[in-house]
């Protein structure tokens, strides 16, 4: 029997999801999601997503949150199914009205813990760079982005783990700094550039995954009609880029961009499924210790 969809990117972390994570997990399992591979944006992330993945015999993750939290989460635990990657962003946020563009001091309380719990991830990541000018407006704002993003694409080679990571209004610039680097296993999320450049990341061997967004993004559909199947993979960005704007998307909903990819290409929704898990298996290969393929 073949592998269900796998989510290679959401955040099952976000505020909106700390009163129902059980369900929505659950929700994706009965919909035979196969994994969740879960992001983190900053340290102060790092504690919730952990205890996701994390086995009850596991060892407790050190204190980042209040008491009241972590009795909360507690409960809620989905190993070998919540699959964790840590990373620090380049948009940080400091408020929920409040955003930044990341700074190397970002990095001070990450990257311990990261070297820590090593072992227990499938990668590194959400990492990446962002130009929005509301976030990026200066020379230095960029070059702070680039800075933290060297430092984690170092971390990852040492660590052997894949990158996850986000390009959005810097795709060129992304894709260009990643091939400096010598970064090798890189899932581009939402990518949202050009075609054309995308394809510059296929042919450094980077995966594009795709969410449920696409149904209604012109962008994303051009974007899947020139990827080649064998570079794309599966995402829903939970709780971004849903079916429909400003609604809290579910990695449930991870067969919405199937359904739509296989209308475009004019293949199997089946096909789909089975060539972006394989994708998924290639881009992060410690999944292959929980998929049954």
């Amino acid at each position: 029997m073949a592998a269900g969809p796998v989510d290679c990117h959401c955040h099952l972390a976000a505020p909106c999801f700390q009163a129902d994570v059980a369900a929505v997990v659950r929700a994706a399992e009965q919909a035979a999601v196969s994994a969740l591979v879960v992001v983190s944006e900053q340290a102060g992330e790092f504690r919730s997503v952990l205890e996701l993945s994390e086995s009850l015999s596991g060892q407790p993750v050190p204190h980042l949150w209040h008491l009241k939290v972590k009795k909360l989460l507690l409960i809620f635990r989905f190993p070998g199914f919540v699959l964790p990657c840590l990373g620090v962003h380049p948009v940080q946020e400091v408020s929920p009205e409040e955003q930044r563009s990341v700074t190397l001091k970002d990095l001070d309380a990450a990257l311990p813990l990261i070297e820590l719990y090593k072992e227990k991830l499938v990668g590194i990541g959400e990492v990446g760079l962002d130009f929005t000018p509301r976030f990026a407006s200066t020379d230095e704002q960029k070059e702070g982005q680039r800075q933290v993003l060297i430092k984690q694409i170092e971390l990852a080679r040492r660590l052997d783990l894949p990158l996850n990571v986000h390009s959005r209004s810097a795709g060129r610039p992304t894709i260009n700094l990643l091939k400096e680097q010598g970064a090798t296993k890189v899932l581009l999320h939402a990518f949202d550039g050009k075609p054309s450049v995308a394809m510059d990341g296929v042919k450094a061997g980077y995966f594009f995954s795709i969410p449920p967004s696409i149904i209604r993004s012109e962008q994303k559909q051009k974007l899947v009609k020139l990827l080649p199947l064998e570079s794309m993979c599966l995402e829903t960005d939970s709780p971004a880029l849903g079916p429909e704007k400003q609604m809290r998307n579910e990695p449930k909903n991870i067969y919405i961009a199937a359904e739509y990819i296989a209308k475009i290409k004019g293949i199997p929704v089946e096909e789909v499924i089975e060539v972006t898990t394989q994708n998924a298996l290639k881009v992060f290969p410690k999944l292959r210790n929980f998929l049954r393929i």
